[in-house]
């Protein structure tokens, strides 16, 4: 019997404060974009006092890294506009993400925006940004940060690997390229609907190199590994391997330009900057320095259980309850770590940079 993905939206990242622990290789990807954000926040059109400035974080996990382009944002506003005039920070994520972690962070974490001064709130959505969640015309400023390469759905299995960049299937690649331009059209729209005239959206995404290369190659290998290892063990079936799934692509300029055509808009909104980059691999940095392979293991082996472990998890046969998903974490983690730490190799992290304005 032909085995098919199962419908769901990507699952939350592991709760208790793992995708904050374990989320430095994202933190450090999202750097560049910050100046845009900071260029962003200099040029959006204001509300007249005393309506709220809105900035949305769209897909902020546990939100630590969301502190810094926040406080940057912040600060640049507060240059322009009246002291006491409301900053509201609104933070958007799956129902199922960890929001407690998240308001213990802007609580307690001294790097918090929150302590840059009075009259800045915090609060959150839980939704997924794939339908409008904000209400039409309210967003001043947004941020969306390694969020928006999740689809809404994983379309189809992927027979030969857990990541379509990595399949020889043609099919199976043309419905997630398919699946893709579709999300990425949805994002925008709503989007384009929830920002005011005159704001601005930046978005920070994986993408493609020029020749399509998605990147993190040695790491989606060791993942595949231990997954085939698991079967050989006996701790899951060949048909729960099959199912898993990470619905996640890489975008091309070409891809995130697409939608606007000749016309250089799309949903009232206009591209003002697009590139694609490579990001810094921070755990070969610190391998470079120091010669830990283990800690070079172990760094990349727990990006991934913090950020797409959970998500193949789904596909064990008891779903979100199944009995074996903890030790299912435990022992995918350790085990790309062993192949990583003992094979180190820089890793390929191509990245997308994007500026949206609101022009009609």
């Amino acid at each position: 019997m032909t085995k098919t993905a199962r419908a769901f939206t990507p699952a939350p990242m592991e709760g208790k404060g793992a995708y904050n622990r374990s989320s430095h290789v994202q933190g450090t990807g999202s750097l560049p974009a910050v100046p845009l954000f900071e260029q962003a926040a200099a040029r959006v059109d204001l509300p007249a006092d005393p309506d709220t400035i809105v900035i949305a974080d769209y897909g902020s996990s546990q939100g630590r890294n969301s502190f810094e382009p926040m406080s940057v944002a912040i600060r640049t506003l507060r240059q322009r506009a009246p002291q006491g005039q409301p900053i509201s920070v609104i933070h958007t994520d799956l129902p199922s993400s960890d929001y407690s972690t998240l308001f213990q962070a802007l609580e307690t974490d001294p790097k918090s925006y929150l302590h840059i001064g009075p009259a800045i709130f915090a609060s959150a959505v839980g939704r997924t940004f794939y339908e409008q969640i904000l209400p039409s015309a309210s967003v001043t400023l947004g941020w969306c940060s390694w969020a928006v390469q999740w689809l809404s759905r994983a379309p189809v299995a992927i027979p030969d690997q857990v990541e379509v960049a990595y399949s020889r299937d043609e099919t199976v690649r043309a419905a997630y390229a398919q699946q893709a331009a579709e999300d990425w059209r949805t994002f925008l729209t709503h989007r384009g609907s929830e920002l005011r005239p005159g704001g601005r959206l930046v978005v920070l995404t994986m993408a493609l190199t020029d020749d399509g290369d998605f990147g993190y190659r040695p790491v989606l290998e060791a993942m595949y590994g231990a997954l085939r290892q698991l079967v050989d063990d006996g701790f899951m079936s060949a048909d729960e391997l099959h199912r898993m799934a990470i619905p996640t692509v890489g975008r091309s300029r070409a891809d995130i330009e697409a939608p606007f055509g000749d016309s250089g808009r799309f949903g009232g909104l206009a591209i003002e900057h697009a590139e694609v980059f490579l990001g810094e691999d921070p755990n070969w940095n610190d391998y470079e320095r120091d010669g830990d392979a283990h800690a070079f293991g172990a760094g990349w082996a727990a990006f991934s259980r913090a950020s797409v472990l959970p998500t193949l998890a789904l596909s064990l046969d008891g779903g979100p309850d199944d009995p074996r998903a903890s030790l299912f974490l435990d022992r995918v983690e350790a085990a790309m770590a062993a192949q990583l730490a003992a094979r180190p190799e820089k890793i390929l992290m191509p990245l997308a940079a994007a500026v949206l304005a609101k022009t009609t």
